[in-house]
């Protein structure tokens, strides 16, 4: 049976997700300008920055300063990844709207990435969420490799929700559930949204998937049958894990909100607006970008010019 809602809620990570894995540095102006554009675009959420060690991640070096200037809309909840405690207050003192906290559900993920064992990063982040409970940020935890591990291969869905059940009962605000290197299938997708959706019922659960092998856009409509309601997307398709072998950029925004516009669901997200901003990314950060509408445009406006021309 079809559990597939009429409106869902597109978050953007790519002044986060898709600008830390580039090798051009992107100014803080820059930066601003493109969170106060996508600001205008009626996504739910934006990821703004990383509070991580400006020598792990150079390229979000930058990330009090973003977060003082950008011009916040009321309607979008602002949020940024943080690793530790010190990024954590970091962030507090900027005062963000919520706090991204991220593990791997692969030891090895876990170990490349954060340098600690699960176990470890469990007890860092438990002091992390229960700082954060007491102000007024809302907690995000982000779980990696859930679908997959380049270094481990499949992940045993039962320790995945192991750790999801554990992070639940520390009463977080959302649980999202990461494809970090584009490893999940349609069948695979369908099994952990219906069981993810039973146990997270009164949290918020998002999905998010990259394009590495061509099937985000599949993973999607199998998630959003099975009920779920919020995903995460990067402007343009760009990004990836530095941590992880091969694993190319996030689901495109517009591929997806366009994807999701003709099938009539509503993301409450403007297209056009969207479109504008992705324009701009290959000046901005040197190279093409995997985006399949910013080269072929909306299906209908492709249509007409093919008819113009005929």
């Amino acid at each position: 049976m079809s559990h597939t809602p009429r409106q869902v809620h597109i978050q953007e990570v790519s002044p986060r997700d898709g600008l830390q894995n580039e090798c051009r540095f992107v100014d803080t102006d820059a930066k601003v300008a493109m969170v106060d554009a996508l600001s205008e675009c009626g996504f739910s959420k934006i990821e703004v920055t990383s509070f991580t060690s400006p020598r792990a991640i150079p390229a979000l070096r930058d990330a009090e300063a973003v977060m003082h200037r950008i011009k916040r809309n009321p309607n979008v909840v602002y949020t940024a990844l943080v690793p530790n405690m010190r990024g954590a207050l970091r962030a507090m003192e900027c005062q963000i709207d919520e706090i991204n906290v991220v593990m791997s559900v692969s030891e090895s993920h876990n170990r490349a990435n954060l340098r600690m064992s699960r176990e470890e990063s469990f007890v860092q982040l438990r002091d992390v969420i229960s700082a954060v409970k007491s102000t007024t940020s809302r907690i995000n935890v982000s779980l990696s490799t859930v679908f997959g591990c380049p270094m481990e291969g499949d992940i045993e869905e039962d320790d995945v929700f192991a750790w999801v059940e554990k992070f639940h009962a520390l009463g977080v605000d959302g649980i999202t559930l990461c494809d970090t290197t584009g490893m999940a299938y349609p069948r695979q997708v369908g099994r952990i949204a219906t069981r993810a959706i039973a146990l997270t019922s009164e949290i918020d659960l998002t999905f998010h998937f990259h394009n590495t092998r061509g099937i985000a856009l599949a993973n999607t409509l199998v998630a959003l049958d099975a009920g779920v309601t919020r995903f995460d997307a990067c402007l343009g398709g760009i990004g990836g894990c530095p941590y992880a072998p091969g694993a190319t950029g996030n689901v495109c925004t517009e591929d997806l909100v366009h994807m999701l516009e003709v099938n009539g669901i509503d993301t409450g997200v403007d297209l056009a607006s969207v479109l504008n901003v992705s324009r701009r990314l290959p000046e901005m950060i040197g190279h093409d970008v995997p985006s399949h509408l910013l080269k072929a445009g909306h299906r209908l406006t492709k249509a007409t010019q093919a008819a113009t021309q005929d």
